[in-house]
């Protein structure tokens, strides 16, 4: 298998690769490597955790420091193109580093925070622009930005942002760039909206394609549970009051912001993200999610994509997707990059004929079995002794509305004590918006728009990562932090649980 440097990677950038345990690349890498860093357009597509970053991160960086051309005030070099917050912000974080070795500057732009510092970064100078669309608009609208110097231009998860609305600002910002750049797109479908800017902007372009985007990873089990209305809740409860990383999706703001809440006051740590909270709230739930705070995210399909956290083993559809194709990028979430991972759908008789329509567009055959609580089924899925913390009243909490311009402060309710025994990793108040959860909205957007193996098996392979990506085999960390205690199902608080029944149909 060829390597890093044998694909043309610079020796330096190989080295930076190596000290992060980075040395094999992915089928993404190794296919669109030679090509882009030769400064051919390259058109790539690979489904979500298949390694994409890297594959714009290496070529962007290697071109920029052999050309040498100097860094001038509010004239970026490079430019990529995010359609949400948390993409851009794990691309940055994926790029700093390795710039940093080569001595270029990276800036991130997007909406939802001031754009003093982001301006301030711009007049600076910088070298590489990982942006949104929107707020990058507004930069250039006002004259703290140019890009006429852009030598590379990236646009990642094209289709999102085609499925976003943000084409027509996207063709703005393309128009902007030199026309003789290298341009390069990478996306897990290629077709409707993303067929227009290749078109429009790419010039000869090489494409690869590496897998199916219709096709779900082979490492993923897909499972349904078939349950009763009144089970869906106690069910749930089992599932993530196991070990390790969870995630939830709903299909509503409110449905995620009560099942957060109901979740924490039955004992489960977790944190929330949708659209309804500041950017500082979403900061805030991402890092507790990926250090291990809180082991369960309950989102709304803001989190289908750009969402890299390691050794997500579960990913459970609470409510299921209208769309296969938010059922697929919900589900990779798991099985990243080689990992093994569990999707599991919770399905009441009247979603009996949708769930089955949506898995077979998705290409999926699931196993469907019918489930209530305390069956062994679910210590199968999620094996693993449940832990919980004690229950947590629940705290009123104004939701901080954020728009694409500025940054919301978030207020914290005075004189809110946590009960003696409770302040166990993620436990603490449960309301969105306060601290066991709270997140913010989407990207940016402009308008709206439409682990474990099979059986048993250990919940996770680990190792060393790729932005975020495992490839290798660490088993999932307990759930729980100081003031956990570990009780069986059966002896679990559930006052939230038994309660769910009434407040569900109001929350959905």
């Amino acid at each position: 298998m060829s390597s890093f440097t044998d694909l043309g990677v610079p020796t330096k950038l190989a080295a930076a690769l190596a000290a992060r345990g980075i040395e094999t690349p992915f089928p993404i890498q190794a296919a669109t490597l030679p090509d882009s860093l030769a400064g051919r357009d390259v058109l790539g597509r690979g489904r979500t955790g298949s390694g994409k970053t890297y594959a714009f991160v290496l070529p962007v960086l290697a071109r920029l420091a052999e050309s040498k051309a100097p860094r001038r005030p509010m004239r970026p070099r490079a430019l990529i193109l995010a359609p949400t917050r948390e993409l851009a912000t794990q691309i940055e974080a994926t790029l700093a580093p390795l710039a940093e070795v080569l001595g270029l500057r990276t800036l991130t732009v997007f909406g939802g925070v001031g754009a003093n510092p982001q301006i301030r970064g711009l007049k600076a100078g910088v070298d590489v622009l990982v942006a949104c669309p929107g707020r990058l608009a507004d930069h250039l609208q006002q004259g703290y930005a140019s890009l006429d110097s852009v030598e590379i231009t990236v646009l990642d998860e094209a289709d999102h942002m085609a499925d976003l609305g943000f084409l027509p600002v996207v063709r703005r910002l393309m128009d902007a760039t030199p026309r003789e750049g290298q341009r390069m797109l990478f996306s897990a479908t290629l077709d409707g909206g993303v067929d227009v800017l290749v078109k429009r902007f790419m010039h000869k372009p090489v494409t690869h394609h590496v897998d199916s985007a219709a096709e779900a990873p082979i490492e993923m089990a897909h499972h349904v549970l078939h349950v009763r209305h009144d089970d869906r809740f106690p069910v749930l409860v089992d599932l993530v009051a196991a070990p390790g990383r969870t995630v939830i999706f709903t299909r509503t703001k409110r449905r995620a912001k009560t099942l957060t809440r109901q979740l924490v006051q039955a004992g489960v740590p977790a944190v929330e993200l949708h659209g309804n909270l500041a950017q500082n709230a979403r900061n805030r739930n991402l890092s507790a999610f990926s250090d291990g705070s809180a082991q369960t995210l309950v989102a709304t399909d803001i989190a289908a994509r750009g969402i890299h956290v390691d050794d997500i083993a579960l990913v459970i559809h609470a409510d299921p997707p209208v769309e296969h194709k938010a059922y697929l990028h919900r589900s990779g979430r798991t099985a990243r990059a080689g990992a093994q991972g569990t999707v599991i759908t919770l399905m009441t008789d009247d979603q009996l004929s949708d769930v089955r329509d949506l898995t077979r567009k998705a290409g999926i055959k699931p196993t469907t079995t019918k489930a209530r609580p305390g069956d062994a089924l679910l210590a199968q899925l999620a094996p693993g002794e449940r832990t919980f913390s004690a229950p947590v009243s629940p705290v009123a909490e104004p939701e901080a509305a954020s728009t694409g311009g500025g940054g919301g402060r978030s207020r914290r309710p005075r004189g809110s004590a946590h009960p003696a025994g409770t302040r166990t990793a993620g436990a603490t108040r449960g309301a969105g918006g306060s601290r066991t959860g709270g997140a913010a909205r989407s990207g940016e957007q402009p308008a709206r728009a439409g682990g474990r193996g099979q059986g048993g098996g250990a919940r996770s392979q680990g190792g060393h990562a790729q932005g975020g990506h495992s490839q290798g085999g660490s088993s999932r960390g307990r759930r729980g932090g100081t003031g956990s205690t570990a009780v069986h199902t059966s002896q679990s608080p559930t006052g939230g649980a038994a309660a769910f029944s009434a407040r569900s149909r109001a929350a959905r």
